[in-house]
Formats: structure tokens, C-alpha cells, sequence
């Protein structure tokens, strides 16, 4: 994320992780009087956040530099890098929150519903706040994104305490607390998937799944004065960031010039906004003929 965009969504990084960061502190005391392990749950991912909400921050910030140096591409990818920091600390979150459900289900202890209420409904708040901060960014920037998806899921935790803590305030069944405990490890799962899939995909230089790279090749052999394609590479540098390498052949003789403005016209369809275009002749694909 660069630019003015990339400002805007830095501001709104540094409240919400003011705001998390604060509440975090507030829930794991809470979780403690409480005796509560949705709280002391929902306080461990409130920790991630806070964690992923630096890391995030800190990206956009280095990803402002401009390249220099070994760094050609600057320190965009920074930004991915982030995402995948976040999903394995969510990873880690979701399993410690797992195995906690399963010592308090086999031996549930007494929790106090009103104050768990009470603090469920702050971070529910809180949870808020950050989430309509960062709904915007979580659609231009993986990055943004990893942190709007703890947010998310926070906040939808503390719907599930307040709900526990209702269950328990007025019935005194213990069970409710570890059960909400296990919903919420189990719902940060399938979209920690989610996010290092995206990631990983981009650490690996896979082609943008939006886009086919088959169709892509159909298209530039389909240009006039052009006879074969080869080496075409599609491949993400950073969130909103295409590239793309590929090697036209081009009779000597052919409008190179209208080849390349065509062949650039083309990938800018696809949102590549970095293509390096080759036009070399006949018999100059990798030292061999072409037929």
C-alpha cells in the first residue's frame, strides 16, 4: 500500500492499535477476577492484534521507502511478510485457546458472570471502533487485512463472551465459558487459512489467482507481428502491486514499437503495472530457432 492511501491507513492502524492495546491489559485483568476463559481467550487475541497491528504499521511505514541499493522492488514485500507473522501467531492463539476449553470442560471453574459482562461489552466496543477503521484498508491490502480479520474475529469473540457471560449470570452453568473459549479458537482457524494462503502465494511468486495466465499468452501471441510467446511470469509484489516478465518474438522487419505499446496495454487489462517487455527476432529464443 502506497502513497496518500497507504498515510490515511497508517493513522488508522495507530488508534486502533492504541485502542486494542489498551483493552487488552483491561481484559486479562478482567479474565483473572473473572475466573473466565473466554475472557482471558479473548485477551490473548486482543494480544495478537496488538502484535499484528504493530507489524502492520511498521510495513507500511518501511514500504515507503523508496528502492535503493540491493533493494530494487524497495521493502513492499514487508507488508506480506506481516500477514504471515500474524496467521502463525493466530495459529498459535487458536491451539493454547483449544486445549484450555478442554482442561475447563473436564473440570469446570467457577466464573463470575456479571463482571465477565461487563468487560465483554467494553471490548465489544472497542472491537468496533477498530474493525470500522480498518474495513476499508482490508480490501486494497493483504497486510490490512491480516489485521482487520483478528479484529474481526475479536470482536465477533466478544459477542460470543457476552453471551456466556449472560448464560452464566443467569443460569450458573459453568460450561458455557470454556464452550465459548473453544467457539472462538475454532472460528480464528479457517480465516488464518485464508490469509497465509494469500500470502504464501505471493512469498512464492504464484500467479494472482484472478488471473489466467493461459488467456494472458493466448492474447499477446494474438497481437499482429507477433509469433510466439514464451517465458511469460505473473506474480504479486506486494497488495495491488502486479508484475509480470515475457518474451516476444517479432520478425525483424515488424513494428516492435506498436507490438510493445499493445502488449503493455494488454497487461495493464490484467492490473499489471509493472511489465518487462523482451521483443527479440527470429532464432534469438534462448540461442534457438523458433518454428
Amino acid at each position: 500500500m502506497t502513497g496518500s492511501a497507504g498515510a490515511a491507513y497508517k493513522k488508522r492502524l495507530v488508534i486502533a492499535l492504541t485502542l486494542t492495546g489498551g483493552f487488552a491489559l483491561v481484559e486479562v485483568v478482567g479474565g483473572i477476577v473473572t475466573g473466565s476463559l473466554a475472557l482471558i481467550s479473548d485477551a490473548a487475541h486482543m494480544g495478537t492484534d496488538v502484535l499484528g497491528l504493530a507489524l502492520a504499521l511498521a510495513a507500511i511505514q518501511l514500504a515507503g521507502k523508496p528502492a535503493a541499493g540491493q533493494r530494487t522492488y524497495g521493502t513492499y514485500r514487508l507488508e506480506v511478510l506481516a500477514a504471515i507473522i500474524n496467521g502463525l501467531l493466530l495459529f498459535g492463539v487458536a491451539g493454547y485457546v483449544l486445549y484450555q476449553a478442554y482442561l475447563r470442560i473436564t473440570e469446570p471453574p467457577e466464573v463470575l458472570g456479571v463482571p465477565m459482562l461487563v468487560v465483554a461489552v467494553l471490548g465489544l466496543a472497542v472491537n468496533v471502533i477498530s474493525f470500522r477503521l480498518l474495513s476499508a484498508g482490508a480490501k486494497e491490502s493483504l497486510n490490512v487485512r491480516g489485521a482487520y480479520l483478528e479484529v474481526l474475529a475479536d470482536m465477533l469473540g466478544s459477542i460470543g463472551v457476552i453471551v456466556a457471560a449472560v448464560v452464566i449470570a443467569t443460569t450458573g452453568w459453568p460450561y458455557a465459558d470454556a464452550i465459548v473459549g473453544a467457539g472462538i479458537g475454532l472460528f480464528i482457524l479457517p480465516r488464518t487459512y485464508t490469509l497465509m494462503k494469500q500470502a504464501v502465494r505471493i512469498i512464492m511468486e504464484v500467479s494472482p489467482p484472478e488471473i489466467d495466465t493461459s488467456e494472458v499468452q493466448r492474447r499477446l501471441i494474438g497481437i499482429t507481428g507477433v509469433q510466439a510467446v514464451h517465458d511469460l511470469h505473473i506474480w504479486t509484489i506486494t497488495s495491488g502491486m502486479e508484475a509480470a516478465t515475457v518474451h516476444l518474438v517479432v520478425p525483424s522487419d515488424g513494428d516492435w514499437h506498436g507490438v510493445l505499446d499493445t502488449a503493455r496495454d494488454i497487461l495493464a487489462e490484467y492490473g499489471v503495472t509493472h511489465p518487462t517487455i523482451q521483443i527479440e527476432p527470429p532464432g534469438h529464443v534462448e540461442g534457438k530457432s523458433v518454428v
